[in-house]
């Protein structure tokens, strides 16, 4: 389930282009649940459209629980909780807690690739934008920025793992700024096209 900026037709937050977020749900296999917000959404609109999703999604798909990769950030898991159940939703939070340097590692060990599409540059410099999610990334960001980002400094799109069936090709477009954050611009490639499967390419 992820949300959408229907102006943008990108991932909320992320800016991701919609197309790779359906890539993404095509590889993995798993099935895709859009919620469309507008740009500048309040919380009320938020609230207003992920519960009529989550509502569906109990009604007609017997879901009963959603998953979440929240770590650590106490006011985000209580929010969560008590919006979920407002439509009778269990949450679940299986990597509440762990390590987070140590999660970053294991996510590399086990071969997923990520690139960084958000940064917020109050957080941590701009020029991280774009970069790959790799252990010289972790080795330079400053001290106080969490390895995963899970305060918000930055944000990524994973293209390759183990649960893909192909990797996600891109590219790396402009990087822009809007409304306070930074964006890379990833570009979805064909079959063909770049350096070979999964490459993320510096152009």
């Amino acid at each position: 389930m992820t949300t959408i900026t229907a102006d943008y037709d990108r991932i909320s937050m992320h800016g991701v282009r919609r197309s790779l977020l359906k890539r993404q749900a095509s590889s993995t296999g798993l099935p895709l649940f859009e919620v469309p917000i507008p740009k500048n959404s309040t919380n009320e609109i938020y609230e207003r459209e992920i519960t009529s999703v989550l509502s569906r999604l109990k009604r007609d798909e017997s879901v009963s629980a959603v998953i979440f990769g929240d770590l650590f950030l106490q006011d985000i898991r209580e929010y969560r909780e008590k919006l979920f159940s407002k439509v009778g939703m269990e949450c679940l939070f299986p990597i509440w807690g762990k390590d987070t340097k140590a999660l970053a590692n294991s996510f590399i060990d086990e071969g997923f690739k990520a690139i960084i599409c958000t940064i917020d540059p109050k957080k941590i410099a701009a020029e991280f934008c774009g970069r790959e999610f790799d252990r010289a990334f972790l080795s330079e960001i400053p001290a106080g920025v969490d390895p995963c980002g899970e305060n918000g400094e930055f944000h990524t799109f994973v293209y390759e793992g183990p649960i893909f069936k192909n990797p996600i090709k891109v590219t790396r477009g402009e990087i822009v700024q809007r409304d306070g954050f930074y964006f890379a611009d990833l570009i979805p490639l064909q079959n063909g096209e770049g350096r070979g499967e999964g490459t993320v390419l510096r152009e």
